[in-house]
């Protein structure tokens, strides 16, 4: 089975093909994921391999964690363009979530005010009102719509909670009109016995139109790179991507294409 691929709470800098020299902080147990989707393509991989011993680590373990490395970058000059919350699950389901937001933004004006502070987010928790405070304190609040179609995100995403549907993650992502970045992985593939494809018309005609509801500031559109977990997915060509983003393009909103 793929497992993890951060054994630290601070990992990096790591060279993020979508957001340059990024710093990551992992949330998350080292040892284990935690997510509240458990995606076909996760490079983390699949929830399954369980949350691990070490537990998540605490508020003043990351504070201490990442004002050590910022010195140390600091001291070094070395780049830094970004500070992610990444890693092995969701961040946003870590009890003190804005807390720990408020405490990295304020390491980040102190040692790099020039660096963005973002937060990969699978948009499942968005409708909590701390998660949402803290989504709308970063710079890039980078939220997840793979799909508004309810059958191919819960084929694709499967989410923990019967609760999570398209509807409803669209709903809450309201409330970040003009503030959000729209992050969709375009892929094909087979899933025990069902297929399914993101990128045909009826797909990108839907979310068009959740991305009219949400009104995000950048859509992102990336497809795999990586290894898998499912080992049945196929990547989506630049060609393809670039085509589809100009029929999103032609909807009105700023794309980004990441082959």
């Amino acid at each position: 089975m793929q497992t993890v691929l951060f054994h630290s709470t601070i990992f990096g800098p790591i060279k993020s093909r979508r957001l340059g020299v990024s710093l990551g902080i992992n949330l998350m147990p080292n040892d284990g994921k935690i997510c509240s989707f458990d995606c076909l393509y996760c490079e983390a991989g699949f929830n399954a391999q369980g949350p691990g011993k070490d537990g998540i680590p605490t508020r003043e373990a990351v504070k201490k964690g990442l004002k050590r490395k910022l010195e140390a970058m600091h001291a070094a000059g070395e780049p830094l363009d970004v500070i992610t919350f990444s890693g092995n699950g969701e961040p946003t389901v870590h009890p003190l979530f804005l807390d720990i937001v408020k405490d990295v933004m304020r390491l980040r004006d102190t040692y790099y005010p020039e660096a963005k502070v973002s937060v990969l987010t699978n948009s499942t928790m968005a409708g909590k009102p701390h998660v949402a405070e803290a989504l709308k304190l970063v710079d890039n609040n980078i939220v997840k719509l793979d799909s508004a179609l309810a059958a191919t995100f819960r084929l694709v995403n499967r989410p923990s909670s019967p609760n999570v549907i398209p509807e409803g993650v669209i709903e809450d992502l309201k409330q970040f009109a003009g503030q959000c970045v729209v992050q969709t992985m375009m892929l094909r593939g087979e899933w025990e016995g069902h297929r399914f494809d993101n990128t045909t018309e009826a797909e990108v005609n839907a979310l068009i139109e959740a991305y009219k509801a949400i009104q995000p500031r950048e859509v992102m559109l990336y497809s795999i790179d990586r290894k898998t977990p499912a080992e049945t997915l196929t990547k989506v060509t630049a060609e393809e991507l670039e085509t589809i983003a100009q029929r999103m393009r032609a909807a009105g909103f700023k794309v980004q294409v990441n082959a």
